[in-house]
């Protein structure tokens, strides 16, 4: 083990493979802060470099862009509302609410240090704990995945901005588009309206760029001329620098973040446990890890904090984003362990390592010509998060400059960012027409105080859901074989709480309340 380990040191820190690194973090702090562009995209379009390098380096690129990536896709999301990957659907109002208070170096300071803290403690869980987890994650059959994304699905519908009723109505929206195409279990063409290119149904990514950016630009355009020279005023003291010295602008970014983290390493290591351990469940993700961790974070606040949540909630950002960097490396528990993908980055991983002639699966932590790579994953998990921290520092400084632009340029920009990243994903225009018909959808929602959070995960998890669901039924017809696994029914009386909680929540204020009433 220690020739092993040694191995993998000298191949990790080796200086080509410390460049690889580099080049990758840079790569992948750009591609994430680009809305449309996410870090699977990122991932696909490194692999064919990955022809010309060793497994290590080859491998060690796609954890420190998947890394960045996802810290990245925050700039985006704070500073312009348009979420840079799924995962920051979860707190977006939060983060652009704080921006509107022109906290937003203060906001992605909190998000940069506690990725890193995720990332690094998701790390640990993957060093320590993937063989014992793995086996916990292969027993999960059709009806555990059912309730997984039921949780997923309440939570963000009745965690979300306004009254549970009209999260309920954003996350029925969701689901009804997710039915738009063929049936993946029927193969039925659904809402198709004889439009041929609604037959493969609709992507979420355009879907997403489009409730949150495009309908952004629209409330912008109807926004009185008052308030736009009030934010230009409050934008024009956001200057790079503005006070001076390296060390004044890293304690705008850090200060608050450093203080808060303090204060909550309890919730630091509840969210990152929750992170983890929804990464290592195959098909589920950093949006999942985001939404629970998010809702997890909103129960355990007192009842004035929760009344922040949706309007500017830096504890839910820090929560929501320690979860899906913890995921992350989740997610490659199943991969390395079982063979078998966490998300769509660990898919196209096992693609490169069988590429390389490493075979994943439990002999990997057998045979000593693969055991170094393991290592090698190992430690740059470590070294692609720690470097996450100057980088990331780098990228909110130059990406707060956006707040500076005065509005009639920065909306022009922000629509062209929505219209690129809509035709990005599939070099199709089809995909900019979505983009802009959600735009109006969520425009016309958010006049009406509906949340759009709920509609973004019912179009990602309603395939999902309906997958299950079915694939469930026909192992058996009796809705009680839904709870007839010890796993299953535990994420099934989760869900029943989740529900019922507001009522319960009610109940027990209202005896609190006459109790207290009571004279002694």
């Amino acid at each position: 083990m220690s020739d092993a380990l040694q191995t993998a040191l000298q191949n990790t820190f080796s200086p080509e493979t410390l460049l690889v690194i580099l080049l990758a973090a840079m790569f992948g702090l750009f591609v994430g802060a680009i809305p449309g562009l996410t870090a699977t995209m990122a991932v696909a379009l490194m692999v064919p470099f990955t022809f010309f390098l060793d497994p290590v380096a080859g491998v060690a690129a796609i954890v420190t862009m998947e890394a960045c990536c996802i810290f990245s896709g925050d700039i985006p999301t704070t500073l312009m509302r348009i979420p840079g990957t799924p995962s920051s659907a979860a707190y977006v109002d939060d983060a652009y609410a704080l921006t509107q208070r022109h906290e937003h170096q203060k906001t992605l300071g909190v998000s940069l240090v506690f990725s890193v803290v995720g990332g690094l403690i998701g790390a640990v869980f993957l060093i320590v704990a993937a063989p014992q987890l793995a086996r916990v994650a292969f027993e999960f059959s059709s009806y555990e995945y059912f309730w997984l994304c039921v949780l997923g699905l309440s939570c963000a519908a009745i965690v979300s901005r306004g009254s549970a009723a009209k999260g309920l109505l954003s996350l029925a929206i969701g689901l009804l588009i997710a039915c738009v195409g063929i049936g993946s279990t029927h193969g039925v063409p659904r809402l198709t309206f004889g439009i041929e290119q609604l037959a493969s149904g609709i992507d979420f990514i355009p879907a997403m760029i489009g409730l949150f950016g495009f309908s952004e630009v629209l409330r912008n355009v109807l926004k009185p001329a008052v308030q736009e020279s009030a934010l230009q005023a409050a934008a024009a003291e956001a200057r790079f620098g503005s006070r001076g010295w390296l060390g004044a602008a890293m304690r705008d970014v850090f200060s608050s973040a450093i203080q808060r983290l303090k204060r909550s390493i309890g919730r630091v290591l509840t969210s990152s446990t929750i992170g983890a351990f929804i990464g290592m469940l195959p098909g589920a993700g950093a949006d999942i890890a985001a939404w629970v961790s998010y809702a997890v974070s909103k129960r355990r606040s007192t009842v004035t904090e929760q009344a922040e949540y949706g309007s500017g909630s830096l504890q839910g950002i820090a929560d929501a984003t320690t979860a899906n960097n913890a995921s992350l490396a989740g997610a490659w528990i199943p991969a390395l362990v079982l063979g078998i993908p966490g998300d769509s980055v660990t898919a196209i991983v096992i693609g490169v390592l069988l590429m390389k002639n490493v075979s994943p699966g439990p002999d990997i932590f057998q045979n000593p010509a693969q055991l170094p790579i393991v290592y090698s994953i190992y430690l740059t998990f470590v070294l692609a998060n720690l470097l996450l921290l100057p980088l990331g520092f780098l990228a909110i400084r130059l990406g707060s400059q956006i707040v500076r632009v005065p509005r009639y340029v920065i909306l022009p920009l922000i629509l062209m960012a929505c219209i690129v990243g809509s035709f990005a994903i599939n070099s199709s225009y089809f995909d900019v027409y979505v983009m802009l018909c959600m735009g109006l959808l969520g425009f016309v929602l958010e006049r009406f105080g509906v949340p759009l959070g709920p509609v973004v995960l019912g179009i990602i998890l309603g395939p999902r859901l309906e997958e299950t669901f079915v694939q469930s039924l026909t192992k058996s017809d009796s809705l009680t074989a839904f709870f007839s696994r010890p796993i299953a029914a535990s994420l099934g009386a989760l869900c029943i709480i989740v529900w019922l909680w507001p009522l319960i929540s009610r109940l027990i204020g209202k005896n609190r309340r006459s109790t207290a009433a009571v004279p002694s």
